[in-house]
């Protein structure tokens, strides 16, 4: 008995410190009203969803303002230097750490939407969905003026940049041979992940493919995804 009880204990140790090893605590540096930096490792805040620092806001009857940086600087007054803990809940496809971070034991993500700095991202959880209806009926921060929904803003500068980038391909050669940082020779096919964001640099060597069979006897290989 007494050695189950301590096998007990000591695997309630063990997951214990796994569990605590995923928090991060330490002083906020604010990167926007959705992203955060603890001890160098940028966290987006779960659930929530901000203005891009390039996105403006205003239009028809209101006049144009940069509200990313508006929100962004609303959110440094309020968390830039304090320390903050954060729990781990997911990691997304830019390999950043996805939380819900507290500050004095209050939920950031929380704060910001019930102030009007950022909105419920209900892709990702309805946690704060109630908080954005309030601040809304409200007309608080963001809900005051004429907003295109980050997520949309987003979508369209990838079109734009997937068609000023498609402007310099050759007729029917849609292939984009990328090189990497470290000197990867890595072809993109449309429809790939990755294809829409990669920029062909001709100065730098990266060319457009007419053929799979040109860009593999050209030494480039294909993305993996």
């Amino acid at each position: 008995m007494l050695r189950f009880r301590f096998c007990i204990v000591l695997l309630s140790a063990v997951f214990g410190a796994q569990i605590a090893a995923s928090d991060i605590t330490g002083t906020v540096h604010v990167s926007d009203a959705d992203t955060i930096r603890i001890n160098g490792i940028p966290i987006r805040l779960h659930a929530i969803d901000a203005p891009e620092s390039d996105q403006r806001c205003g239009g028809a009857n209101q006049p144009q303002w940069q509200c990313g940086l508006w929100s962004k600087s609303e959110a440094q007054v309020m968390f830039q230097g304090r320390v903050a803990r954060c729990e781990e809940v997911d990691i997304d496809k830019y390999y950043r750490v996805v939380a819900r971070c507290f500050v004095d034991g209050q939920d950031m993500g929380r704060v910001l939407v019930q102030n009007g700095l950022a909105f419920a991202y209900r892709k990702y959880g309805l946690d704060y969905d109630l908080d954005e209806k309030a601040a809304a009926i409200a007309d608080r921060g963001l809900h005051a003026t004429q907003i295109v929904a980050p997520e949309q803003f987003r979508a369209h500068a990838r079109q734009a940049r997937a068609k000023w980038a498609l402007a310099g391909a050759p007729v029917g050669c849609l292939i984009k041979g990328n090189i990497s940082r470290k000197g990867a020779r890595i072809f993109h096919v449309p429809g790939q992940k990755w294809y829409d964001e990669t920029r062909i640099r001709p100065e730098q060597g990266e060319r457009w493919f007419c053929s799979l069979e040109e860009a593999r006897k050209a030494g480039w290989r294909m993305a993996r995804d």
